[in-house]
């Protein structure tokens, strides 16, 4: 009988607030006062309520399990509840913030996307990547329109440019874009092609864009907090940007001048206030610099102290100041002036302002950080500092006025604990310790303490027991929240592992100092100060010491509490008999040292993980190796047994994480891999296995707790190998035809096509050929049929296609059609671009019919347009196809001419609808009809009226 497991599935993660793969952004919500920040959370989008510090919804694919989320935008205002996210592997997903779901999907990039801007109709969507490209999609068709190719690195800015257009709508033909390789470039959308090329900064590379609110001007920014303004002259860029000969006139963009930021590092981002005139400039510090932009009365007046301290000096030395220094214009250091340093509680991943319509007198400004936090923080204006303070130039005040940091830590999660019931969860990383109600995955308690490096709970579930760094021992109650007691228990040295003796009577802990301590548990009683009551308390009392010559790494009880395992730092494992410390076997075999060990429930088995990547598994009973096998692709960190299996077979069913991001679940007596569980998105430290293997929990440096439970479905070894070498090879295929299409493309143009073939558009082109094959079969058959019928009428129908039976009796044409529907839009170019050249005659045939038979003739036409386009030399060239094209064309003209007439109709229709209203509507009220009242003698004069607007 073939051996089946449970299979394993990702339930939830929890812990995160933001990561620092993205920029978070700030909207206003109709249900929150306060507004909701979106921010980034690996592979999922998150809003949070901040001044409830509330989750409100969470965006999350289940189809992506590996990529993370790496851009943001907004489509604000035209559709402020319609949000971009860019992720890892190229992809864009288009969010519907109301509902949560994904209206469309694009794939056009071929690595990380790294800026998104919207267009102010809500019709474009601009992209760009680290694979140097832009790309504009089309919302409204949900195609890809074209790919603009010039910078030769990483995306690092967008915008578009807003200009007047001939009968005065704002148009945006222009698009202005920076890259890390310091150029700056504006783009013509409508031709297109680019206009200009300039150097955007001295020092290398550029790494932000900032577009002030009228797009009258810009700010690059570089390394060394140097950062330089550009205006826009959009007068020029409306009216004519070159002579009829085709040479320029002048430059649009222009460089006004270099401003230097206080701080030194490299300028990550630069955001305008959207009604105020201040910018918020940021690094990857912990810090975001606030500039002010000064009034024209401000400069004037700077402008005039300016030159009567000038002409001071020089009347002092009997000097005339130079007439064109004296009227110099202004230069950007005297227009743009510092305004205030906002200190934040961590490193800066991005920063935008928030309510930005609420008040003249204060600025709110919303920081997400790169160790997993929020911070709004509230700046006074310099008017209100000014009516407020009798100073000329008051100091500017700020303060953090809300924050969300309590469902998160701050720092990687090292050392994770279930209790006995599996319904708690104690995770600690360097200065905190958060117990978690593993159900509703709220956050219980968050108490400060020490660089924590394992923990467990000690019996009862109430007192949790925390090693440090530092060689202490801290017990943290639970219930109350407070710290019982810190024992200094291994003289400074790091206390690397601990473990929980099975009768529950006492811990042993190892450390770096060469000793792995007992530690028993005792209840005393202790006076209450002031009073002549006593109370109990635990108390932990060392009873042994065991000595090593080298540090010890992990330490592990076998089940029957016979055995304790030590790990060292000379690769090896030593195991003791626990009653008398004796040596009992001596396991040598890793390369690296040991970093986890786990002893199977029937206590015949150890499991041992080490930094060589490998695992190995020894029997007890002499200490032999069963097997070696390589495990992951990096530093094994922990393994685990089910420590209470219900089935006795799920006893040897072994778990594993390790510092490559993965969690791996293994059976150890057949020595195979049993399932691959993806989700984590760096190092994982920490995982802890539940009391019956229900339930798996694991965490790291992604500060995720992500929690994997059994779910209905079963694990067939068999099934499993098919599956990931189907996705292997459907991957590389993908990946080959997407080379294939490259160097197809690949050139000095600055325009090409956006088509990306993933594995979607592969899947999506094979069932339209297969739909097509099965479709002529038919299509022939009952065209024959018919033809027959003509003259015997009682001729039989003939034996179709199961296929078409299973559906309901259609016809080819109609299966044809349901096919190619259910093609995304997005990937349809890319899916028909799979269709080999032999195909396109059956795909012509049916494209024919669908147009003469009125079925979805938009979409046959679509389809027909771009294999034109693609296939124009190859159809040029065959006469096979003259005649079907001909067909296609004359019933696309047919359908055309229905189409005007049908409009036309329309149109007639509703210009009789509009007259019968407006001939209801005299005397109502339209503002500027003239209409007769019935008034006495004055009886049929006209009069003007005006009533109540229509």
């Amino acid at each position: 009988m073939v051996r089946s497991y449970r299979r394993y599935e990702a339930s939830h993660s929890f812990a995160t607030i933001c990561t620092a793969s993205s920029n978070s952004l700030w909207t206003s919500s109709t249900s929150s006062t306060s507004g909701v920040a979106y921010c980034p959370a690996n592979s999922g989008v998150l809003g949070w309520s901040i001044k409830k510090g509330e989750l409100v919804s969470l965006w999350h694919d289940k189809d992506n399990a590996s990529a993370e989320v790496t851009c943001l935008a907004q489509c604000a205002p035209a559709q402020p509840d319609v949000f971009a996210a860019g992720y890892s592997d190229g992809s864009i997903r288009i969010w519907d913030s109301l509902s949560g779901q994904i209206v469309v999907k694009f794939d056009g990039h071929r690595s990380a996307v790294t800026q998104l801007v919207f267009g102010a109709e809500g019709g474009r969507l601009v992209s760009g990547s680290r694979d140097t490209d832009i790309i504009v999609w089309d919302l409204l068709s949900e195609t890809a329109e074209f790919r603009l190719r010039g910078h030769k690195d990483q995306i690092t800015g967008l915008s578009f440019l807003q200009i007047a257009g001939e009968d005065g709508e704002i148009e945006e033909k222009y698009l202005i874009s920076t890259s890390k390789d310091s150029l700056i470039k504006l783009w013509d959308l409508a031709s297109p092609h680019c206009l200009e090329t300039h150097v955007a900064q001295t020092n290398g590379e550029c790494w932000a864009l900032g577009m002030s609110p009228d797009g009258a001007g810009c700010i690059t920014a570089g390394n060394d907090g140097e950062l330089k303004v550009w205006q826009i002259d959009l007068e020029a860029l409306s009216t004519s940007t070159s002579n009829d000969d085709g040479k320029r006139t002048a430059d649009i963009l222009t460089s006004r001048g270099i401003l230097r930021r206080q701080g030194r590092d490299r300028t990550i981002g630069i955001s305008f206030h959207p009604k105020q005139d201040y910018v918020a400039v940021h690094g990857s510090e912990k810090a975001v610099e606030i500039w002010r932009i000064r009034t024209a009365d401000e400069v004037h007046r700077h402008l005039q102290r300016k030159r009567r301290r000038r002409r001071e000096k020089a009347a002092a030395v009997n000097e005339a100041v130079p007439v064109d220094v004296e009227d110099a214009p202004p230069t950007v250091d005297e227009i743009f002036v510092s305004y205030v340093m906002v200190r934040t509680g961590g490193k800066v991943r991005s920063a935008s302002w928030a309510n930005p319509t609420s008040s003249n007198k204060k600025l709110e400004l919303l920081v997400a950080t790169t160790n997993n936090q929020l911070e709004m923080f509230t700046v006074t204006t310099h008017r209100a500092q000014l009516k407020a303070s009798s100073k000329d130039t008051p100091a500017p005040e700020y303060n953090r006025s809300l924050g969300l940091d309590i469902p998160g830590h701050r720092t990687d999660i090292r050392t994770l604990a279930l209790s006995s019931d599996d319904r708690m969860l104690a995770s600690a990383s360097a200065g905190q310790l958060k117990i978690w109600n593993l159900r509703t995955r709220s956050c219980l308690r968050t108490l400060e303490c020490g660089q924590a490096l394992c923990s467990t709970f000690l019996p009862g579930d109430r007192i949790v027991l925390l090693g440090t760094k530092a060689g202490d021992l801290e017990l943290y109650d639970i219930s109350t929240s407070t710290q019982l007691e810190t024992i200094p228990a291994h003289n400074g040295q790091a206390i690397w592992a601990m473990a929980l003796q099975p009768d529950g009577k006492g811990v042993v802990t190892g450390s770096a100092d060469k000793t792995a301590k007992f530690w028993r548990f005792d209840v005393v009683d202790e006076e209450i100060p002031g009073t002549r009551r006593t109370t109990q308390r635990l108390k932990l009392t060392q009873t042994r010491e065991l000595k090593l010559a080298d540090d010890i790494l992990s330490l592990c009880f076998s089940p029957d509490g016979r055995l304790l395992a030590v790990s060292t730092l000379d690769n090896t494992v030593k195991v003791f008999f626990t009653d008398s410390l004796k040596l009992f076997l001596t396991l040598y075999g890793h390369k690296l040292p040991v970093l986890g060990m786990s002893i199977s429930s029937d206590s015949k088995v150890i499991a041992t993980c080490s930094a060589d990547k490998n695992i190995r598994v020894w029997g007890l009973d002499f200490g032999d190796c069963h097997k070696a096998f390589f495990a992951h692709n990096d530093s094994v960190m922990g393994v685990g047994f089910i420590p209470h299996p219900v089935e006795k077979e799920e006893g040897r069913l072994l778990f594993s994480v390790s510092k490559d991001g993965g969690v791996k679940t293994w059976d150890t007596e057949k020595f195979v891999p049993v399932q691959k569980l993806e989700g984590h998105k760096g190092e994982v430290w920490a995982m802890v296995v539940g009391r019956t293997g229900d339930v798996v929990v694991s965490a790291g440096h992604d500060k995720s707790v992500r929690v994997w439970e059994v779910g209905e479905d079963l694990v067939f070894l068999e099934e499993e190998r098919e599956k990931e070498q189907e996705a292997m090879y459907e991957a590389s295929l993908a990946q080959g035809m997407d080379k294939d299409a490259r160097d197809e493309d690949a050139g000095d143009e600055e325009v090409a096509g956006a088509g990306k073939q993933t594995l979607s558009t592969l899947t999506h082109g094979e069932k339209v050929m297969e739909a097509l094959e099965i479709g002529l079969e038919d299509h022939e058959l009952m065209t024959t049929f018919a033809r027959d019928k003509t003259r015997n009428p009682s001729m039989a129908v003939p034996q179709r296609n199961p296929v078409f039976l299973a559906l309901g009796g259609i016809s080819a044409e109609e299966h044809v059609m349901r096919t190619l529907r259910k093609v995304p839009s997005p990937a349809l170019n890319d899916a028909l671009l799979v269709i080999p050249f032999s195909t396109l005659p059956t795909l012509f045939l049916f494209l024919r019919v669908f147009l003469e038979k009125r079925m979805q003739p938009e979409l046959a036409w679509r389809v027909a347009y771009f294999l034109l386009q693609a296939h124009m030399q190859q159809i040029v060239a065959s006469r096979q196809l003259r005649e079907v094209l001909d067909g296609i064309l004359v019933a696309y003209e047919d359908w055309q001419e229905g189409q005007k007439t049908v409009v036309g109709f329309n149109l007639a229709g509703l210009d009789i609808m509009g007259r019968d209203v407006r001939e209801r509507e005299v005397g109502v009220g339209w503002v500027g009809d003239e209409v007769e009242e019935d008034v006495g003698v004055e009886k049929g004069r006209k009069k003007r009226a005006f009533g109540n607007m229509a």
